[in-house]
């Protein structure tokens, strides 16, 4: 294409595209047009930035030969493109065909998320064993997130949260257990209550992400110990599993709002090269795993209750809702929940109107 700096050289270039719009007869034509016609490195464009090296009683009349160039293409492009994307909706309408005589599709229902069918299921359970349900808020002070759970600022336990500061003295809840706080602050004890909801925590990878959901149970009462903390994590294992050979073991760890603190592992066993929870850790082929923390809840939490803790005893427990999801409905990634992939939802997810089944004998001891 020959380039002129004279105002007949850009009547020559505008007839040349006039004539390869008109021809264009796809939208993929008229677009690969507009970028050779009025794209950055266009004939059109080269020839504005070449006004500096006119003479001065000719820049005026030049510049206006090419924005007027440009405006006229600019508008052919735009009807050609409007017409072919009419003729090209057509032809896709001819081609097509229905078949009136094959059944009509089915409206999707939706399903529930894998993590809200946990969530049911849990507090099913736990309101069978006599357990209240709380909530609290998910932006919570620094004092019912640590200073009330025996985690002072200058205690080491807060390196181990990775918090979220929204400013300072207001962090997003690293744990449920600011619900529990609360909660035992506003009902007289004993008390038997759960706390599901949302958590976070600066952390990213196949099993963790910054948001995840956890559930924290408390109870306090007079003369509770770690055996009642035991019998009832293993019954809620047991329905929640719907396995009977469920079996725990409990090792000495560090909370700070427990004393003494317990990890609880689980047994597991190999079913086809997949962990399967269920069966004693130590035989041949099994193994152990960690699934949640727990204790007897710290003397000085039960003081910042204003309880006396001579009195009153108790144990607590946290897990992730999503851990269990991913135990209990064989899934690897933990990232996958949150994708928002429509087939993942498909596959794993549930009829809103499915109630989670549990095994039989839920609230009554072995």
């Amino acid at each position: 294409m020959s380039v002129d700096s004279s105002v007949g050289g850009i009547q020559s270039l505008v007839d040349e595209a006039l004539v390869e719009i008109g021809g264009a007869e796809s939208s993929r034509d008229i677009e690969q047009a507009r970028v050779r016609f009025l794209g950055k490195k266009s004939a059109l464009t080269k020839q504005l930035k070449r006004i500096g090296s006119l003479p001065t009683q000719e820049r005026r009349a030049f510049g206006q030969a090419v924005n007027d160039a440009k405006q006229l293409l600019a508008e052919k492009i735009a009807e050609r493109a409007v017409q072919l994307d009419r003729w090209e909706q057509d032809a896709a309408l001819t081609s097509g065909w229905v078949d009136v005589s094959l059944a009509g599709r089915r409206a999707g229902t939706g399903c529930l998320h894998p993590v809200s069918r946990t969530i049911r299921r849990i507090h099913d359970i736990f309101r069978r064993l006599g357990f209240d349900v709380a909530e609290g808020p998910e932006i919570e002070d620094d004092y019912h997130n640590f200073e009330a759970l025996n985690i002072p600022p200058d205690h080491p336990a807060r390196a181990m949260h990775d918090t979220f500061y929204v400013e300072p003295g207001v962090v997003l809840r690293t744990h449920t257990s600011p619900v529990q706080i609360r909660y035992l602050k506003s009902h007289p004890p004993p008390i038997q209550v759960i706390a599901p909801g949302r958590v976070y925590r600066s952390d990213s990878d196949a099993t963790h992400t910054p948001m995840f959901h956890q559930v924290e149970g408390l109870v306090i009462d007079k003369d509770i110990h770690l055996g009642h903390l035991k019998w009832t994590l293993e019954t809620f294992l047991k329905a929640f599993f719907e396995r009977e050979d469920i079996v725990l073991r409990l090792r000495p760890s560090y909370f700070p709002f427990t004393e003494p603190s317990v990890e609880v592992d689980v047994g597991w066993q190999d079913v086809g090269g997949r962990r399967v929870l269920g069966g004693d850790g130590d035989a041949p082929g099994h193994g152990w795993m960690e699934l949640l923390g727990s204790g007897m809840v710290n003397r000085r939490v039960i003081e910042f209750a204003g309880l006396d803790p001579e009195q009153w005893q108790g144990f607590a427990f946290g897990v992730g809702v999503d851990r269990l999801a991913m135990l209990k409905y064989g899934m690897d990634d933990l990232r996958a929940f949150f994708d928002g992939d429509r087939r993942w939802l498909d596959h794993y997810g549930f009829s809103p109107f499915d109630q989670p089944t549990l095994s039989a004998g839920v609230g009554a001891k072995a």
